[in-house]
């Protein structure tokens, strides 16, 4: 828009006739990242390799009356990517926006960490991210339209929690992506930023922290008190719920963020203060 345009506050966060993929968006942060979208008027394609919670979540969308639909997708998988695009352009004509939702973080030790865990977590969370973003944007450039490209990092790109030291080396590269994609693929109008999230507590919390004592190596005495220590240090006093990061994810699929591209929101609680 003209730089003197300035779009009336009631349009700001309108995604109106917008058209998102978000990955990962089945449960959790992704589908609280879906639910925003959709509210702000977007037709959401929700991406998960979970078909029972993605057709679910697709189907409490659509109850609430919301535009949305679900594909099966491997983030790990350039086929399955591939895939996902196109069904994008298939069911909503095309792709605004791209949030890079999909991640694991199975803990483990440096001396334990073997090369099949080392591939699956890059091959989520740097991989994935990486090409679905490259074909996002070439949907996006194809049907001449700015784009926006959101990728979920982590504080641990940023300070080490211990235990995940692969986790850690993809989503410090995903920082650095999100700066090297937002200056090529600025000439396409097309905007690409990060958030890091600190600890968020979602309806899988407990499952997650049974799969991450496993494979932290400690006792469950250990990794309670590790736990607790992550919590004690958020200056806010607690954890993260899913909407504290939807909310900045809106932000900047909307024209409120038009002007920032290459960019890290932290969203922490002020953890990394402490």
């Amino acid at each position: 828009m003209p730089a003197n345009t300035i779009t009336p506050l009631n349009k700001l966060f309108d995604l109106s006739g917008k058209a998102a993929l978000v990955t990962g968006g089945a449960m959790g942060i992704g589908l609280a990242i879906v639910e925003r979208l959709a509210q702000a008027g977007a037709a959401v394609l929700i991406s998960d390799i979970d078909d029972k919670a993605g057709d679910a979540a697709a189907a409490e969308m659509t109850g609430k009356g919301y535009k949305a639909a679900f594909v099966k997708t491997d983030a790990g998988k350039v086929s399955d990517i591939a895939h996902a695009i196109a069904q994008a352009k298939a069911k909503f004509g095309g792709l605004d926006i791209l949030v890079n939702n999909a991640g694991i973080f199975p803990m483990s030790p440096v001396m334990n960490t073997t090369e099949e865990l080392w591939d699956k977590v890059m091959a989520v969370n740097l991989k994935g991210v990486f090409f679905f973003a490259q074909h996002a944007a070439k949907l996006m450039i194809e049907n001449g339209k700015p784009g926006k490209i959101i990728n979920i990092a982590s504080i641990d790109a940023i300070h080490p929690t211990g235990n995940l030291v692969h986790y850690d080396a993809s989503k410090g590269g995903v920082l650095m992506m999100t700066k090297s994609l937002a200056l090529e693929l600025s000439k396409h109008k097309i905007t690409v930023n990060a958030i890091a999230p600190g600890g968020v507590t979602t309806p899988g919390t407990a499952k997650i922290s049974e799969s991450l004592l496993k494979g932290s190596g400690l006792s469950p005495e250990a990794f309670a008190e590790m736990m607790k220590g992550f919590g004690a240090r958020i200056p806010m006093g607690r954890q993260g719920d899913p909407d504290d990061i939807a909310a900045p994810v809106l932000f900047l699929a909307s024209d409120a963020s038009r002007y920032i591209t290459g960019e890290t929101i932290v969203v922490d609680g002020g953890y990394l203060l402490s």
